[in-house]
């Protein structure tokens, strides 16, 4: 296996192998325990060492990840008798983002976020995570009354971006996004976003105007996809690994380009190997920055969250 193998890939093979190995073990009455645990050891010291070898693209791929944890995985780890609420009052109901009140340590929140399938069904229920703009406008009703109710928000950010197709555009998706960013910066209770998957552009940011930004390890963020910059700037969409790694999208970047408050560590191989102790990750993070938070009184949360993004576009 060269150097230039991913990480991932390498991963996946050595699983596969470590399965096959115990098949054959058991079908042939074969001791192979020694290999077996030769491999394992091999795969364990490599997802230990994973973190630091991972590139830009790897991060891309495992944001991408068929199983990787959606917004309603989460909330059913998170949060309390969650009550999803439906509807924008304007058109309809987008299934692409979830929305509702919930309860956190005892105390009521409303939650937001974009909701992908892990199936072709399910995704296309979910129109792949890619909201219209009455998901935008839903997702605005349930912050005005959270913010009415005095509600701390909490949004979940996993998409590809906003849904491009005509449909869409004809009913007012960059008014959507535009009216949320507006919404979201004047709001007086405390905001906290974090990215879970794919931070896609102004769908993306149409959830991501908050006091306290967070990603996940093996996430990005960025104004346009890996692919689409490569197309962009190569004519070559297959030039998207190099996009990637030019781009600055993954969190350690984004971090040390204040851009993001903190970076949540993901468990070994990924936030899908071990959904529950993930939500404890994402757990110890939202009590942090809630009692933060809430020690700033109401004007200070919107003040506190028009110098952070003033202090970003400065530099951007």
């Amino acid at each position: 296996m060269t150097k230039e193998t991913n990480v991932i890939e390498e991963l996946e093979q050595i699983e596969l192998k470590i399965a096959e190995l115990k098949k054959f073990s058991i079908e042939q009455n074969i001791d192979l325990s020694d290999d077996i645990s030769s491999l394992q050891t091999k795969f364990e010291t490599l997802q230990k060492t994973a973190h630091e070898r991972i590139s830009p693209w790897e991060r891309v791929k495992l944001a991408r990840h068929i199983e990787r944890p959606t917004s309603l995985d989460y909330i059913r780890y998170l949060f309390n008798d969650f009550i999803e609420l439906h509807g924008d009052r304007l058109y309809g109901d987008d299934e692409a983002i979830v929305s509702g009140i919930a309860l956190f340590q005892g105390k009521p929140v409303t939650v937001i976020g974009h909701q992908k399938g892990k199936t072709t069904k399910e995704n296309l229920q979910r129109n792949f995570g890619m909201p219209h703009p009455e998901g935008y406008r839903k997702a605005l009703r349930l912050m005005q009354q959270a913010n009415k109710f005095n509600r701390p928000i909490i949004c979940f950010i996993n998409t590809a971006g906003a849904y491009p197709g005509k449909e869409a555009e004809e009913r007012g998706q960059s008014e959507a996004i535009a009216r949320n960013l507006r919404e979201m910066a004047g709001f007086t209770v405390p905001i906290i976003c974090i990215v879970i998957g794919e931070g896609g552009s102004g769908g993306a940011l149409a959830l991501g105007v908050g006091n306290h930004i967070f990603m996940l390890e093996n996430t990005y963020y960025s104004v346009i996809s890996p692919e689409g910059a490569a197309s962009l700037l190569w004519k070559d969409s297959s030039k998207a690994q190099t996009a990637a790694e030019t781009m600055k999208i993954t969190p350690p970047d984004l971090l040390e380009l204040g851009a993001i408050d903190g970076i949540i560590p993901e468990v070994l191989g990924g936030a899908q190997k071990n959904i529950p102790l993930q939500a404890e990750y994402i757990r110890n993070q939202l009590e942090k920055s809630l009692t933060e938070l809430s020690k700033l009184r109401k004007e200070e949360l919107t003040e506190h969250r028009y110098e952070k993004f003033r202090v970003m576009g400065s530099f951007i």
